[in-house]
């Protein structure tokens, strides 16, 4: 085993995960172990006042015990907890980063939008299967927010943390997440998209060869499904390429169902169910957007750039 790793706890507005992890040899980073429990703090982040209910941030502290306890035997060196999106919108948020010092003994640190997108963004270029990737963009879609980079020659040429999370616009154009998700609700979070993704903020200039990578939770769910569709194991991965025409009968497919047949999708967790149809229609207005026939996806985001970063410092 890699001596010396380090534990890296990502407080999400969907999920919290951790990866314990260790320098590798000839450069970039081993994974020892990793883990994602969706607690779902971010439920009220669309408020006018985000706040953390007494519920979400019961949850969002048993699933921080629970991942310490999944590092442990490793043996970091050291813990790093950081929050996004939910904790860091949330006018409660410093309630719950006591609770959990005074719970664990760990602080959090609250990641800027900006600090948020850079690190995702280094994360990304520990992914060996995209060593070659010189200009492309990068997707990555939380609960809370979306980040979006660009990449010139594999060095960040622009970037943004835009408030188009699937937790958050779940709950503004699913009245009643338990129904279907009506083409209606689905036109207006693509509009929002288009608004919200202007040429400032993310400019689609990047040479023709450019890619897209798309990150996160819901591009995983939504290989997991496809390749439950195509007959395989929902835990197989399917080809890490989605195509936008996969993702748009993919939409059809899943916003049409109320919430209880989606949780019966193979491939699906049933977790994550009522929030799948928001993000998989925001991946399908941001290729949209931006004239993207595909999105490759990569594990390697947030979590990947924080134990680089951890490990530099030891």
């Amino acid at each position: 085993m890699p001596a010396s790793p380090v534990a890296v706890i990502d407080i999400g507005s969907n999920s919290i995960k951790v990866l314990v992890a260790a320098s590798a040899p000839g450069g970039g980073i081993s994974a020892l172990a990793t883990r994602a429990i969706d607690a779902r703090i971010g439920g009220g982040i669309s408020q006018a006042h985000p706040r953390l209910t007494e519920d979400s941030m019961t949850r969002g502290l048993a699933a921080i015990r629970e991942l310490l306890a999944v590092a442990a035997p490793l043996a970091p060196a050291r813990t790093v907890l950081v929050a996004t999106s939910a904790v860091r919108d949330a006018v409660n948020g410093a309630e719950f980063r006591e609770r959990v010092r005074a719970a664990t003994g760990h602080s959090i640190r609250i990641l800027s939008g900006e600090e948020e997108a850079n690190l995702i963004g280094r994360g990304l270029t520990c992914d060996p299967e995209l060593a070659g990737l010189n200009d492309f963009y990068l997707f990555d879609l939380g609960g809370g927010s979306l980040e979006c980079l660009a990449f010139r020659d594999r060095r960040i040429r622009q970037a943004a943390s835009l408030p188009l999370g699937c937790v958050r616009l779940t709950v503004r154009f699913a009245s009643d997440s338990t129904q279907p998700f009506s083409p209606v609700s689905v036109a207006a979070l693509s509009e929002l998209v288009r608004a919200t993704l202007t040429p400032d903020r993310l400019a689609f200039d990047l040479p023709p060869a450019a890619i897209a990578i798309g990150t996160g939770g819901t591009m995983t769910t939504i290989r997991a499904v496809l390749a439950a569709r195509a007959g395989g194991s929902p835990d197989a991965a399917h080809a890490p390429v989605v195509t936008t025409g996969e993702l748009r009968a993919l939409l059809e497919e899943v916003s049409a169902r109320p919430l209880a047949e989606r949780r019966r999708i193979p491939g699906l967790p049933a977790a994550r169910a009522d929030v799948f149809p928001a993000g998989v229609a925001t991946f399908l207005a941001v290729a949209e957007t931006g004239g993207i026939g595909a999105f490759r996806h990569s594990p390697y985001n947030l979590r990947y750039g924080l134990a680089m970063e951890t490990l530099e410092q030891r």
